[in-house]
């Protein structure tokens, strides 16, 4: 764990090549790492059909910055109490990805911890449908994504990355990006240029 945190603390925080984040609403995500056996996976959460954004979608726990929150680690810490009941006492932080821009107005900062597993995790019923783990093994395989075209509702097209269903559950959109961008950074995966 120590050469991931490392590893983020190299990585640059400042630059987004990606685009203005300007006049954004914050929001943080947490990457909870785990270890499952002998293998490294990521916990996802499914959206309920109930909130507000990304409706019924993969995701990491996370949400917009509060004005109580001391910075956006506490906003990840906070929220992945409230959604999935992991204490924030009980997550390793490792560091943070620089912020991405989302389709729903958010900069979002993606914040890496380990968390303890098995974990009696507590979904909250109105925000969180289903919690479950990928190996990271699994997602660094390129055989398992591809980029593809998609037209947004506004009529707006772009390429967006999309993965094999897993579970029975299909990561795409800025989480998978945030996911690809974080394996590229520990040198296990690659993203197309």
């Amino acid at each position: 764990m120590s050469s991931i945190a490392s590893t983020l603390r190299a990585s640059p925080q400042a630059e987004n090549s990606r685009a203005s984040l300007s006049g954004l609403r914050k929001a943080a995500v947490l990457l909870p790492l785990l270890c499952d056996g002998d293998q490294w996976h990521l916990l996802f959460i499914r959206r309920t059909e109930m909130v507000q954004d990304h409706k019924g979608q993969v995701s990491f726990p996370g949400g917009a910055f509060e004005p109580e929150d001391v910075d956006l680690e506490a906003t990840a810490l906070r929220e992945t109490w409230e959604e999935v009941g992991i204490p924030s006492q009980e997550i390793n932080l490792l560091g943070k990805l620089p912020a991405f821009s989302s389709v729903s107005g958010f900069a979002i900062t993606p914040v890496v911890g380990q968390i303890p597993w098995p974990y009696p995790l507590k979904l909250e019923p109105t925000e969180v449908s289903r919690a479950f783990t990928i190996p990271i093994e699994w997602l660094a395989n390129s055989a398992n994504w591809s980029e593809k075209p998609y037209t947004r509702l506004n009529g707006r097209q772009e390429k967006v990355i999309f993965f094999n269903h897993y579970d029975s559950e299909l990561l795409w959109g800025v989480t998978a990006r945030i996911t690809l961008d974080f394996l590229e950074l520990l040198h296990l995966g690659q993203t197309p240029d």
